[in-house]
């Protein structure tokens, strides 16, 4: 051994043994186990870095492969499982110290040449991981600081290469640019906004056209590079998480910043920055950089820049730098700062510097880095020892540091890169300058993060401004209002975080923006241009908050009266968006319904004295400038520029005009409606407010009627005087006037028709009110006003008809209105409806606002409208006018004429048939459609109570059936078909029911339909599904099922025409058909149809044409999954035919006798015969035959079961069944045999039970069985003590019964199998308990009889439980199982004995062992916890209640220590925790007075303490907090005696309930997609508090204690409004429990921030829910 390590050692050493041999040899040496050297590891690893370390200091030379075998080797000993095992031991190895300086400099290498250096890029990376994986070989770099800097700042270098490689060397693609905006935009907010979603996110980084490409001569990295670049971010993340521990471990803070900020924080910086902007992008994925990697790179960096930057050690420094002497007087250390000098400038001077990035990217990143520091910055310095105002003071000068380095200058200009005040670059003699803050990308970015900026400031809460304005001369609101200044100076109305930092600095404070409120209003709102999606979201946003701010102020009036002003000064245009879009004008409701009612009279009056004061003059002036420049004789250019110019200025203030309008209808249609109990000045305020609106209404509509008849004079003379070209500009100039007059027109026409309406909702509601609507008496002689009113509506006279109002939409919708709101007056005029002179007004104002013209037109393309009065134009009108008709059809659809309600049917169906075919896409939420407006009213209950139009829509769908079907093919002269006319088929439905007849006992199809037609039927019978039965009279309902008969029997396809394969199907038509009637069955008028035809009839004829489908091929091309809907749709509509004979006593003898005659018969049970031997016999068709079989099995069973589960209705009724069920199961038991015996065809065996399908062969014997059962209990009745007839087929059900056992859970197996098998064991079951009785007395073997069956007793539930605990059941198929395997429990312990019971519950035992779920076995456990849930839900005999019920302690302790056990590990939330707590959830429910210690109780509080509710998916989550909050309900419902002592560890639970649903139900933006999750657990959480403030006893204590917990939760969070909306009513019933002393506790004792919110809630309580609980207490005894 002595020779072998002498041999090996010196022939390494040897300067003449060649390297290749050296290599091998050293190779073998680590590998063999026979070369014993003395510290063999240590000698290795020496020989090894020594050789790499001669090389490439030359003092050694070999070849290229040698080298990189020596790298290999290395990086195979660093990870060798032998040396990490060897340092385990305890044992010590080393490294050169100058092997870090090789890998540094190799790394640098890698960097500078890329992937052609000399050694692969991986092999040293490789290297790098080995040594850091061990403590004892990351000594090599951790021992000195400053090479684990130099390795982090390399490394990071070559992952910036790797990610830059790709942005700069591919050509720029939008995708990938608007993936780095989101990206960039997220990054730039470190912390959730308020109200920020993402679509206000607009591009900020684009690649320029002439941006440098890198590596532009070299080729595309090989595949393996992927790999390498994978494996670089997992060395860089554990570089990293090294770097940070060693950091840590520096005695030294200043040491740490001076490195940090000279060698690692542009690397670091520009690393974040690309990770940010690339997680998403495509370009990225051949990185195989994981999200998750990434995002865990990101926080490490975050760490190490808290860290290094911002230490406590360094406050001082960063005081003495920020603050001013004054700020900063008596609160340095006695011995000044010991940190650096300026750290702030050291910083800034970095981030600034160029070289670090490309210069495209240089902007971005800085952009990107500033909010983080301040966010880093805000973590570390806003809390800590002093005052916590010399704290946010530091911030905020922190925050003025930041700004400037944005390169914005806040006196409105921005920096030039001259003026700028520039740090000194790192690389010198290198400039380039940034891009200038001019072009739109770079004020995206600056606005991006001036956003984040002020958004942090808000939510960090460092702006105090009472603090501020007493303490520090208001230093804070100068720098946020300079910071307005500049925004409104450098206006960026097309990019959306211009809104958003308007709102911010809103939210900061009111007084920010105060004196620029104007031009705030002007540009941000009235004159904003750009139409783009994300900056009109932004825009609403802001304007709400606005509105919101003013309003809590209440100053609504003077932000409306700043308002006006700007409406009226400058000119308006058609291409800005709507003044008041359907987001504001919610808002606007929301804010006036706080605001006090002489407020919001204010803002009409104001809106109504500048329409008087500025517009109308201006019209007038206008007019008579006009009339002027006729008179002189404006011919030549001057007089024609003059007009022009008249033209613009009428056209503008008619646009001021209509803005006006829109405003003040949308603020009095938001008022609250005076009532008897309003004050009388605010009465008096109204009627004067009243009084001005019409006489402005009435000013305009005299100026349009006296302009129009000036207009014919001045045509009149200009026809007199022609000149040269005259024509054109005649029609021209008539066109621009037309328009102002039109706009002009439709201002009129809004405020008279909302003066209207709220006149007449004043003088309705309140008594003290006079109303204005009184006609002079010379217009009242011929009849009532109303009247009177109405037609001078319609002939024109309050509007000429010389107008022209068809021209212009709105106007035609605004008349209609009026004349509607008309008609209601006249509707409540019980006396003038009596007058028959009444009639024919209405009649006619009916007719008017149906159009029947317009209906026929609107559906000629899908427009949509979002139902603002406003927003009605040409590609809206039809849609708003047929809102109109059927939101109103109650009231004038008894006034319209046979051939009007016939047009609205033909319409209604018309839109639902062009939504059916269009696909049926909806529009964006809050918009509407045509055909969205016609699916609302079919399915609304409104159309049943119309039966005049509900008659005409099912006339118009039987008049589509009939042309469809005479469109069709007919090989068989059907003359019912040639001669029935398409409207009133009443008359020939006789001689439907003769052609029905005659088709199903011949056999043919009369008509045979295209597949083109098959489809527009089924489009037809889908309206069809959603109209009510109940609403269709007798004559409607006969003529419609009757013609739907017609179609099943005696229609079919064409076989022979060229379609698609599978087009010929008939399954699909025949199932949506069988449906249509199976509901129509259900009608109260459908005897009508039976005194047609007979049940019996109907049920032959349907069975008999469906089986001459099968027969002939039909249902060939029909899918498993189709076919098996199909079936269930023919059983479904047999089971309610024979239920509908049976309840309705219809000749039941005579109907079911003749369709069990049918069934039964000879020739039926030889067509069985054949079909189950053809199956596997008969080679042309065996697939039709099987079909036949399966639909005559399936209509035996429905036939069967619908009679067995009638019985016990009457004697007779029982004798009459139990004949026809005793036919039938005679019939179904040689079916079943045939079905189940093998058949050898071409030497191979086929089942046809298997073609048919388990699942429904079980359920065929079930049936089977449960008739058996039924006619057996019968008999045993009628018999009494005679011997009673055991069952004819029990061989068959026994070994289904076996088959059952080795089949159910042995493997995966259909779930529809599954719960048959379950429903047959329930039956079997039945059946051998009552047979048992039988044997005791004919055999006399009761021993062996009891032996049996708790022998099936055990047996059941031993497979049960292995299926519950099948691996291959997922969540959502044990909940489809669970009712079925409770009624097979239930049948179970129904008569079990005490033993056998005994046996259920030492399975529920047995199973319920931790340490199973330990085991990793959580399935067998979560079995017996499902069967205790169903077991607790039974009826139990009394002995079996008492054992459950003493055992159920035990059980709720087993499933406490499961929960507690299951929530370490997260993933077992939804399988098994969830279940579990839904199992402990039952105990306690059915548990109600027989769990009589509370302690148990309080233990499952303790439980759901611990169950998982953050981190979840929102499936997850929603499952999780639905088990804790249902066992709460259940403690606080079944267990109120618990509450006395368990109050506090209840609130605990809740507590995180509410905690979590706050957390959830953030706002998250556009991108959320999950709302309806979160919104139904916010009210669980309402109905929770409302349980909680009934049982006040046990809570009042604890009151306060809630309020202070849910303030101080949502002061972290800003909740979506709908998931706030129920938080706050629920928290409103906790106050109602709060007295004065908890209020004044609050008050006094809450945060500042927490207190301001409680504030403000307590503000909304007071406001809203204790008035009205006040109001209500007056009238509660």
């Amino acid at each position: 051994m002595a020779a072998m390590y002498s041999g090996i050692h010196l022939k390494l050493k040897s300067p003449q043994t060649p390297w290749e041999d050296k290599l091998k040899l050293a190779r073998f040496a680590w590998v063999s186990n026979q070369c014993l050297l003395p510290n063999k590891e240590q000698v290795l690893l020496d020989w090894c870095t020594h050789a790499l370390t001669g090389w490439y200091s030359q003092k050694v030379e070999f070849s290229q492969n040698v080298l990189e075998g020596l790298w290999f080797y290395l990086d195979n000993l660093l990870h060798s499982r032998k040396l990490h095992s060897f340092l385990k031991q305890g044992k010590t190895v080393s490294l050169r110290l100058n092997m870090a300086q090789l890998l540094l400099d190799r790394l640098q290498e890698c960097a500078r040449v890329g992937p052609k250096s000399v050694v692969c890029v991986s092999t040293i990376l490789s290297v790098c991981q080995g040594l850091l994986s061990s403590p004892a070989l990351s000594s090599v770099f951790t021992t000195k600081y400053e090479l684990i800097v130099d390795l982090l700042a390399k490394l990071c270098s070559l992952a910036c290469r790797e990610l830059q490689q790709p942005l700069l060397t591919e050509p720029p693609m939008s995708e990938s640019v608007t993936s780095q905006d989101e990206v960039m935009t997220k990054c730039l907010q470190p912390q959730p906004t308020n109200d920020l979603d993402s679509s206000q996110i607009e591009p900020i980084i684009e690649n320029s056209p002439d941006q440098p490409e890198l590596d532009a001569n070299k080729s595309p990295p090989k595949p393996k590079e992927n790999i390498r670049s994978a494996h670089l971010f997992e060395v860089l993340l554990q570089v990293l998480s090294c770097y940070l521990s060693v950091q840590r471990q520096q005695a030294n803070p200043n040491r740490v910043f001076t490195m940090v900020t000279n060698q690692l924080i542009q690397p670091l910086i520009l690393l974040r920055h690309l990770l940010t902007s690339g997680e998403f992008t495509p370009s990225h994925t051949h990185l195989r950089l994981r999200q998750q990697h990434s995002r865990d790179i990101r926080i490490k960096i975050d760490s190490i820049l808290q860290l290094a930057l911002f230490p406590s050690e360094h406050l001082t420094s960063y005081k003495e730098e920020l603050l001013p002497s004054k700020e900063d007087s008596g609160k340095r250390g006695p011995g000044g700062a010991k940190g650096p000098l300026k750290p702030v400038s050291a910083i800034l001077s970095k981030l600034s510097a160029w070289g670090y990035c490309e210069p495209p990217l240089h902007y971005a990143v800085k952009s990107n880095t500033l909010p983080l520091l301040f966010k880093l910055f805000l973590e570390s310095y806003t809390k800590g020892r002093g005052s916590e105002e010399a704290h946010r003071m530091l911030c905020f000068y922190f925050l003025t540091r930041l700004v400037p380095a944005l390169e914005v200058c806040l006196d409105g200009r921005s920096l030039s890169p001259a003026s700028a005040e520039q740090p000194v670059s790192v690389s010198t003699g290198q400039k380039s300058p940034p891009l200038p803050l001019c072009s739109p990308e770079s004020w995206s970015l600056a606005l991006l993060a001036v956003e984040s900026l002020l958004s942090q400031a808000l939510s960090a809460d460092i702006y105090n401004v009472a603090a501020d304005r007493i303490r520090h001369e208001e230093v804070q609101l100068k720098f946020y209002r300079a910071f307005g200044q500049m925004l409104f100076n450098q206006a960026q109305p097309s990019i959306p975080a211009w809104y958003r930092c308007l709102k911010t600095l809103l939210s900061l404070n009111h007084l920010i923006l105060e004196p620029d409120l104007e031009q705030l209003l002007s540009s941000a709102w009235v004159h904003s241009e750009c139409m783009d999606t994300r900056v009109q979201r932004a825009r609403q946003l802001m304007v709400c908050s606005l509105l919101q701010t003013y309003t809590k102020l209440r100053q609504l009036p003077r932000l409306f009266s700043e308002l006006l002003s700007v409406i009226c000064q400058l000119a308006l245009d058609d291409l800005r968006p709507l003044l008041l879009s359907e987001s504001v004008s919610a808002s606007l409701r929301t804010c006036l319904l706080d605001t006090p009612a002489s407020q919001g009279l204010e803002i009409c009056s104001l809106v109504l004295e500048s329409i008087r004061g500025y517009i109308l003059p201006g019209l007038v002036r206008e007019e008579r400038e006009a009339e002027k420049m006729e008179i002189d004789g404006g011919g030549n250019d001057k007089g024609e520029n003059k007009e022009m110019k008249v033209d613009l200025e009428r056209e503008d203030a008619s646009m001021k005009l209509f803005s006006l309008s829109h405003l003040l209808h949308v603020v009095l249609f938001s008022l609250k409606t005076l009532d008897s109990a309003s004050p009388l000045p605010i009465v008096r305020q109204s009627q004067g407010l009243m009084e001005v609106m019409q006489q402005v209404a009435k000013e305009l509509l005299h100026l349009l009627s006296t302009e129009k008849t000036a207009g014919k004079a001045n045509t009149s003379s200009v026809k007199g005087t022609p000149r040269k070209g005259k024509n054109n500009v005649d029609l021209k100039e008539s066109e621009k006037v037309s328009l102002w007059e039109q706009r002009t027109q439709e201002a009129a026409l809004l405020l008279r028709y909302t003066w209207v309406e709220v006149d007449t909702l004043f003088s309705i509601h309140c008594s003290k009110y006079t109303s204005l609507q009184t006609a002079p008496a010379s217009e009242t002689e011929g009849g009532a006003p109303v009247l009177t009113h109405i037609n001078s509506l319609l002939s024109g006279e309050i509007v000429p008809a010389c107008l022209q109002p068809s021209r212009r939409p709105m106007s035609c919708l605004l008349l209609k209105l009026l004349t509607l709101q008309q008609m209601k007056k006249v509707l409540l005029d019980t006396s003038l409806l009596s007058e028959p002179s009444t009639a024919a007004p209405l009649n006619t104002a009916a007719q008017f606002i149906l159009a029947e013209s317009e209906l026929e037109a609107s559906l000629d393309g899908e427009q949509v409208w979002d139902g603002q009065i406003a927003s009605v134009n040409a590609g809206s009108y039809h849609v708003a006018h047929w809102y109109l008709v059927t939101s109103n059809l109650p009231l004038i659809a008894p006034h319209l004429s046979e051939e009007d309600v016939g047009c609205v049917a033909d319409m209604l169906v018309n839109s639902l048939l062009s939504r059916q075919t269009g696909g049926g896409k909806d529009p964006q939420p809050g918009c509407l459609t045509v055909s969205l407006i016609s699916s609302q009213l079919i399915q609304s209950p409104v159309l049943a109570e119309l039966p005049s139009l509900f008659s005409a829509t099912m006339s118009s769908l039987t008049q589509r059936i009939i042309s469809v079907l005479k469109s069709g093919h007919v090989p068989k002269v059907c003359p019912t078909l040639v001669k029935l006319p398409e409207k009133g088929m009443s008359a020939h439905r006789e001689a439907i029911v003769e052609d029905i007849l005659a088709s199903s006992k011949s056999g043919e199809a009369f008509v045979l339909l295209t597949d083109t037609q098959s489809k527009d039927l089924v489009d037809i019978l889908q309206i069809l599904t959603n109209l009510n039965p109940d609403g269709m009279n007798s004559e409607d309902l006969s003529s419609i099922f009757l013609l739907l008969f017609f179609m099943l029997t005696s229609t079919s396809s064409q076989l022979d025409q060229v379609d698609p394969p599978g087009s010929g199907d008939d399954a699909l038509f025949l199932l949506k058909l069988l449906g249509v009637m199976t509901c129509l069955l259900e009608g109260r008028n459908f005897q009508s149809v039976l005194k047609l035809i007979h049940g019996g009839t109907l049920l032959q004829a349907s069975v008999s044409s469906l089986l001459w489908h099968s027969d002939t091929g039909r249902f060939r091309a029909t899918g498993s999954s189709q076919w098996l809907d199909f079936i269930k749709a023919v059983q479904s509509f047999i089971r309610s035919l024979v239920q509908l004979i049976i309840v309705r006593n219809s000749s039941v003898r005579l109907n079911l006798d003749q369709f069990a005659s049918y069934l039964t018969s000879k020739e039926m049970a030889k067509a069985q015969i054949v079909a189950s031997s053809s199956a596997v016999v008969d080679k042309p068709d065996p697939g039709a035959s099987i079909l036949s079989l399966h639909l005559l099995l399936a209509s035996l069973t429905s036939f069967s079961q619908a009679m067995a589960s009638n019985m016990g209705r009457s004697k007779p009724m029982d004798q009459t069944l139990t004949q026809m069920l005793t036919r039938t199961t005679a019939s179904l038991g040689p079916a079943v045999e045939s079905v189940l015996k093998p058949q050898t065809v071409s030497q191979s065996v086929i089942q046809p039970a298997s073609i048919l399908g388990q699942a429904f062969v079980v359920e065929v014997v079930t049936v089977m069985l449960h008739c058996e059962l039924s006619t057996h209990s019968v008999d045993d009745e009628n018999k009494q003590n005679d011997t009673r007839p055991t069952l004819s087929h029990m061989t068959l059900y026994q070994g289904f019964c076996r088959q059952i056992f080795k089949e159910i859970s042995c493997a995966h197996r259909p779930l529809d199998f599954l719960v048959s098998s379950l429903h047959f064991l329930s039956a079997f079951y039945k059946a051998v308990q009552r047979t048992r009785g039988e044997r005791e007395e004919e055999q006399g073997k009761e021993k062996k009889a009891g032996k049996d069956l708790d022998e099936l007793y055990m047996q059941i539930l031993q497979n049960v439980h292995r299926l519950l605990a099948a691996s291959w059941l997922s969540e959502n198929d044990v909940c489809e199982l669970e009712p079925a395997v409770q009624e097979l429990l239930r049948h179970l312990v129904e008569k079990s004995t005490t033993g056998q019971f005994n046996l259920l519950l030492l399975l529920i035992r047995e199973g319920l062992v931790t340490g199973k779920l330990r085991a990793g076995n959580y399935r067998e456990v979560l079995s017996a916890a499902i069967i205790t849930k169903l077991l607790s839900c039974c009826q139990l005999p009394e002995p079996c209640a008492k054992a459950l019920w003493l055992i159920a302690p035990q059980i709720i302790s087993a499933m406490v220590f499961l929960v507690k056990s299951s929530t370490q590990d997260v993933s077992l939330t939804l399988p098994f925790t969830v279940p579990t707590v839904t199992s402990m959830t039952s105990l306690l429910r059915q548990g109600e007075g027989l769990i009589t210690n509370p302690h148990h109780v309080i233990l499952v509080l303790g439980a759901l303490q611990l169950v998982p509710l953050h981190h979840l998916t929102p499936s997850v989550y929603q499952s999780a907090f639905l088990a804790v909050h249902e066992a709460l309900f259940a403690i606080i419902q079944c267990h109120p005696q618990v509450m006395l002592n368990a109050a506090p560890s209840f609130l605990n639970v809740f507590y995180r309930l509410v905690a979590s649903i706050m957390q959830e139900g953030r706002q998250r933006g556009d991108s959320d997609t999950d709302g309806d999750v979160y919104l139904q657990c916010s009210r669980l959480i309402e109905r929770m508090y409302s349980h909680i403030a009934a049982t006040a006893e046990s809570f009042t204590t604890l009151s306060a204690f809630m309020v202070a917990q849910y303030v101080t939760e949502l002061q972290k969070v800003t909740l979506r409004p709908d998931v706030k909306l129920h938080l706050t009513e629920g928290i409103y019933r906790i106050l109602d429990l709060c007295v004065e002393q908890d209020i004044k506790f609050l008050t006094a004792g809450l945060q500042m921030g927490v207190r301001e919110v409680f504030n403000e809630l307590y503000s909304s309580y007071t406001h809203y829910h204790k008035a009205q609980r006040q109001g209500e207490d007056k009238y509660t005894v």
